[in-house]
């Protein structure tokens, strides 16, 4: 029986590296795994998956019309891989169910469950309601030893704690950090406003 797998975590905890995995041990053993990132994450170039160490490869993109029951129909995989998924909507999420409960093929949808203001992200949020198993990847926090659960935005190396929810960036844009750190960054940003 196949299921609909959530798998989150915060910036760079190695989701992409992750989804690169898994579809490298499906092709190893001569089965195929269809690969789909959002248009919007444009970082490394529209349409491929890429991870921070260098690794990537090219998957197919969903945008807000693209039909993925029918793909997945035309396709047949033996896996569906979605990559940055926080950037589907409700309806894309519903596909991705009937590919699961219809046609029998399994999918495991990687990406962040919150952004750098800990708001949940659509995708993220009806992902968390309908997966049949949900799974964090864990990374360290930037500033101590603790779990990292939150991103938070940077610019020129220094906090941000307003703006639009989806700002594509990497490294130079955010930090993973345990909410003890990012609430005590943010109580310096604000001390530092009052001044």
């Amino acid at each position: 029986m196949a299921k609909l797998y959530f798998r989150y975590g915060t910036m760079n905890s190695g989701k992409s590296i992750e989804v690169l995995r898994v579809a490298h041990n499906y092709e190893e053993q001569g089965k195929k795994a269809l690969l789909l990132t959002p248009a919007i994450d444009d970082r490394f170039g529209i349409g491929r998956v890429s991870s921070r160490i260098g690794m990537y490869k090219n998957a197919l993109v969903i945008s807000d019309d693209l039909d993925m029951v029918a793909l997945a129909r035309a396709e047949q995989p033996n896996c569906i891989l979605i990559d940055e998924a926080q950037f589907l909507n409700g309806q894309q999420v519903d596909q991705l169910i009937e590919i699961v409960d219809e046609w029998n093929i399994p999918v495991i949808a990687y990406g962040l469950r919150a952004d750098f203001l800990g708001q949940l992200f659509p995708g993220s949020s009806r992902l968390l309601a309908v997966a049949d198993t949900i799974e964090e990847i864990k990374t360290v926090c930037w500033y101590c030893d603790k779990k990292a659960i939150m991103n938070m935005r940077c610019k020129d190396g220094q906090p941000v704690f307003s703006g639009e929810q989806i700002q594509i960036g990497g490294n130079e844009s955010y930090v993973p950090v345990c909410r003890k750190c990012y609430r005590a960054q943010r109580r310096q940003k604000q001390a530092a406003h009052t001044e």
